[in-house]
């Protein structure tokens, strides 16, 4: 009589499968991190797994149709890795700081384009009466038209 050696079978079956879910998770990972496109035929061709095998599979099956729904950039970008994507809160606290550089900027325009335009009326009113303007020794020349 032969001596049952089923249980090597058993346990060639769960290595070989335990190696499989892990091949399909790293290689979703890494789709995912390279921002590349998620579908089954692709999980599937990175993970060398069959694309049936992934149908039979849960959660990796909805992780897939999460990644695969995902709104889609366009073309010129890159996907970013749903880790790396910035919060609600983070993208409304960079506008506001955005905002607040922006009125900062235009206040300083403002006020040089007024000391500008004072400089420039010293320096045409110096030019008509002939004296010295009290900016004479940083020279403002006007390059679009005589001063």
């Amino acid at each position: 009589m032969q001596a049952n050696n089923s249980h090597h079978l058993i346990a060639a079956a769960q290595r070989r499968a335990t190696a499989t879910r892990r091949r399909a998770l790293a290689a979703l990972k890494r789709m995912d991190n390279a921002g590349q496109s998620i579908s089954f035929d692709a999980l599937a061709r990175e993970a060398k797994v069959s694309r049936s095998w992934l149908y039979t599979q849960p959660d990796l099956r909805a992780e897939v149709e999460r990644l695969r729904d995902r709104p889609d950039p366009s073309p010129a970008h890159r996907r970013v890795p749903d880790r790396q994507r910035a919060s609600d809160a983070s993208l409304r606290q960079r506008l506001e700081i955005a905002t607040q550089r922006n009125r900062q900027l235009e206040a300083e325009n403002r006020q040089l384009r007024e000391t500008l335009s004072v400089a420039l009326g010293e320096q045409r009113a110096a030019a008509i009466i002939g004296s010295t303007p009290r900016h004479a020794e940083k020279r403002i020349s006007c390059p679009t038209r005589p001063c």
